[in-house]
């Protein structure tokens, strides 16, 4: 399973992607902003997305999943602090 873990807080990111290699599941890719998370997700295709909430940038992450998902059927988890 591709992972992509889109959260701008990196020791966040750095553990979360941490775990998730513990399980065995490959990341993908690791973006900070809403915007790369759109093309990150067009260009891995993952099975699976972590998305913080609260992202900096012009797009949170519930617009960035909107975006996603009117390209493509994904699950999509949200995190947040």
């Amino acid at each position: 399973r591709r992972v992509l873990i889109v959260e701008d807080e990196i020791f966040v990111a750095w553990h979360l992607e941490s775990l998730l290699q513990e399980a065995q599941l490959d990341v993908c890719g690791v973006v900070p902003d809403g915007e790369g998370a759109v093309e990150e997700a067009a260009e891995s295709g993952p099975d699976l997305i972590l998305m913080d909430i609260n992202l900096s940038g012009p797009i949170d992450g519930i617009e960035a999943a909107r975006r996603i998902l009117a390209r493509e059927q994904v699950p999509i988890i949200f995190i947040t602090a």
